[in-house]
């Protein structure tokens, strides 16, 4: 009897890992198709509107690197996004993001597209420091670089958005040298809530000695002036919505701003892929951070 109830419990464990393994392999998949397909956004994505310097070192490593998009016609509260790519916190790199850059500098914003350490050789919270270690940087810099930086808004897809969230909320927190000029936060398909213990895709990129809810942003909310949105892809298949959903309450209940944005048609990694010049007549997932940053600055 307990031969046989041990057998069942193996055959249990087996088939989650085997889900697991299923589910790591097609994101990893996804995110192989994801680059090809960033190659050709960046090669046909539009070169007038905006200039670009690329490879600015933020700090003294490889990896502290950013490439800032200048938009010729800026608006007149001089916005700067920084914006933070994703990719399982393994994965990525700025140079991907050409798209995105081009995107919002043609809309009127100065745009900075991060470079940051990557799992496993560097786990959290060392793209979290590197992050800070960027704001820092162009808030002394803003001068040199041409740039306002009075009116920021943080934006990260996926991983990025954890990133953006936990600058501000950290079981540690930032010295931030112009946390008053963090206007917004968007949060695009962004894991605040989440148990990584063992998880195939981004366990290596934690400590999994750490309990996760000594991590996670969410548990780390305060209340403070900054507005956050908070985007979910309809067909999302690898973040489960309760992130953004309980992070969404949480902030809420803390008497912050916070607006939860379903965008439909779009899956995880497509989500990104949609604010490209190319494709954004065919989503609504530019139009609508338009209308959240119309919103942060009217």
């Amino acid at each position: 009897m307990l031969l046989k109830q041990f057998s069942s419990h193996l055959q249990r464990l087996k088939s989650q890992l085997d889900q697991k393994t299923a589910l790591a392999k097609a994101i990893y998949r996804d995110f192989r198709i994801y680059d090809l397909g960033s190659f050709a956004l960046n090669r046909m994505t539009p070169k007038s509107g905006y200039t670009v310097q690329r490879n600015i070192p933020y700090g003294l490593k490889a990896r502290h690197r950013l490439d800032l998009y200048k938009a010729k016609q800026l608006r007149d509260t001089q916005p700067l996004l920084v914006f933070v790519h994703g990719g399982a916190w393994m994965h990525g790199d700025k140079k991907e993001y050409h798209f995105v850059g081009e995107a919002f500098a043609k809309e009127g914003f100065n745009v900075a597209v991060i470079n940051y350490h990557l799992a496993p050789e560097h786990i959290f919270p060392s793209s979290i420091d590197d992050l800070t270690l960027a704001l820092n940087f162009l808030n002394q810099s803003n001068q040199k670089l041409s740039i306002a930086v009075e009116n920021i808004v943080l934006m990260g897809h996926s991983a990025g958005a954890f990133n953006v969230m936990s600058a501000l909320y950290h079981p540690t927190p930032y010295r931030l040298q112009n946390l008053q000029a963090i206007r917004a936060i968007i949060g695009l398909a962004g894991p605040y809530h989440f148990d990584y213990k063992g998880d195939p895709l981004c366990a290596d990129a934690f400590d999994q000695n750490i309990p996760y809810q000594q991590v996670m942003p969410y548990y780390f909310i305060e209340q403070n002036h900054v507005k956050h949105y908070l985007f979910t892809a309809e067909k999302d298949n690898v973040v489960g919505l309760s992130n953004s959903t309980d992070l969404n309450e949480k902030l809420l209940a803390l008497g912050n701003h916070s607006q939860l944005i379903p965008v439909p048609r779009v899956g995880h990694i497509t989500m990104i892929g949609s604010v490209s010049s190319l494709f954004s007549r065919f989503f609504s997932t530019k139009r609508q951070i338009l209308q959240a940053l119309d919103d942060v600055f009217k």
